[in-house]
């Protein structure tokens, strides 16, 4: 088991692989969310995850807890100097935000809070095709990145249409595409388009907020004792495998140390195909051609 040594922890750094990205930047594969945790709680959540070895926090603007990440990454020190530049930061922004102005107006709001100079990855959060202005969003988000306020420029929530419109307006494709992905939800189509072009896939939800742990009449718990873990590294071991960019979310130090620990062991062919063979028809969160969020 982790300690929390500085050995342990540049350790836990280190084992975690970084994808490549189409922009020629790198993102750690496991990373922090923060979704659903109060301004005040999220504090030491954050602050335990960076103690752990986490490098890579995915937040939003729309979680409402931006000051709080950012009270935690001064208080660490990984909001400046050499520390920050160890660490993937991401955010989002509001849906009721897009647009050109408005963009760059929330997008200043969202570093002040997180006191940092830059982010990692800003990513445009619901595509809304019933209002879409991501054409429009786009355009301050890559003055962003020319500014060299941003790094690396993302979606969420994006289907195979949405993604097309996009690069029919500018030309571009993003370099990651965040979604709903675990196994009982796969999105195969929306996972086949990214790959051929290039579009990075990271999962939110990569286990069904809990409910995929006992997904096939037990034959997540089966694999886990096999070896020896726990079934929720099982799965997050599945979406390694697959090369999908997670980031699970826990308030819990202990859960938090499991999640990253998913580098001591493999699935065999049979085991990762009996994981396969879960995917079903219904998604656990919130579908992206009618759902808008903050």
């Amino acid at each position: 088991m982790l300690g929390t040594s500085d050995l342990a922890v540049a350790a836990a750094a280190a084992t975690v692989p970084h994808i490549a990205l189409n922009d020629g930047n790198a993102i750690p594969q496991i990373g922090l969310g923060v979704l659903r945790i109060d301004d005040e709680g999220v504090v030491p959540v954050v602050e335990t995850a960076l103690k752990l070895g986490y490098r890579h926090i995915d937040g939003a603007a729309g979680y409402n807890n931006e000051a709080g990440v950012g009270r935690a990454l001064a208080a660490t020190g990984f909001n400046t100097g050499e520390q920050r530049k160890k660490l993937w930061l991401t955010t989002k922004l509001r849906d009721s935000q897009q647009g050109y102005d408005s963009a760059l107006a929330a997008f200043d709001e969202s570093l002040k809070l997180l006191q940092v100079d830059y982010v990692d990855m800003y990513m445009i959060h619901w595509p809304t095709p019933f209002e879409w202005r991501s054409g429009e969003t786009w355009k301050a988000f890559r003055k962003l990145r020319e500014d060299g306020r941003v790094k690396t420029l993302g979606v969420c929530n994006f289907l195979p249409e949405h993604l097309e419109r996009l690069h029919d307006e500018t030309g571009d494709w993003p370099a990651v595409n965040q979604i709903e992905l675990h196994p009982t939800w796969q999105q195969r189509g929306v996972v086949e388009f990214c790959q051929q072009h290039g579009i990075a896939v990271e999962a939110y939800s990569p286990m069904a907020r809990g409910a995929d742990l006992n997904a096939g009449n037990g034959t997540i718990a089966k694999i886990a004792q096999v070896h020896n873990v726990s079934p929720a590294q099982v799965i997050l071991r599945w979406h390694i495998e697959n090369g999908t960019i997670i980031i699970p979310k826990s308030v819990h130090e202990e859960r938090q140390r499991q999640n990253l620990d998913v580098f001591g062991f493999a699935l065999t062919l049979e085991e990762h195909a009996a994981i396969d063979a879960l995917d079903g028809p219904k998604r656990a969160g919130h579908d992206p051609l009618t759902f808008t969020y903050a």
